[in-house]
């Protein structure tokens, strides 16, 4: 851990809220806001924030998996998100998610107009910027939990 938390405080809850009261839950609530409020499906959802989340080597973010209406993505979906590239389980719009990710962490120069004629005939322009701010939640918020030691003093309910 990066951040000294003081005896009996949640870690998530001090450094996001205590710490930096006016930044923190407004960061917060952009984070939730993603995952409230989305349009995407949940396939193209999760492909593209479990890649962030491998990138960014957030050990909370690779062990959480979005829930809707009580479903999931299957549990071998991650091995199939490190391997957007060649995997036959995804469809293009899932590929799509995975690689934008990929792309937006590590390559963001490099989006060029073929990308987007690809994005383009997938995505809406409203679901492009949906996924792109998405993105940059994810990407910031799971990075500031991996270089700040939050992500392994975290632990989902059950674990």
């Amino acid at each position: 851990m990066n951040v000294d938390i003081p005896e009996g405080k949640n870690p998530i809850e001090y450094v996001w809220g205590d710490m930096v009261p006016g930044i923190g839950p407004a960061a917060a609530n952009f984070s939730l806001a993603v995952y409230a409020h989305t349009s995407l499906g949940l396939r193209e959802f999760e492909a593209a924030r479990l890649r962030i989340a491998q990138i960014n080597g957030c050990l909370f973010c690779l062990d959480w998996r979005t829930e809707r209406d009580g479903h999931k993505v299957e549990d071998d979906f991650p091995d199939a998100v490190e391997h957007w590239r060649t995997t036959d389980a995804f469809d293009d719009r899932t590929r799509l998610a995975a690689e934008y990710a990929d792309r937006y962490a590590l390559d963001h120069h490099g989006l060029d107009e073929e990308f987007w004629d690809r994005m383009t005939a997938h995505y809406s322009q409203t679901e492009i910027v949906e996924l792109t701010m998405s993105l940059g939640s994810w990407l910031a918020f799971g990075r500031l939990n991996r270089v700040l030691g939050l992500d392994a003093m975290c632990v989902l309910p059950g674990h």
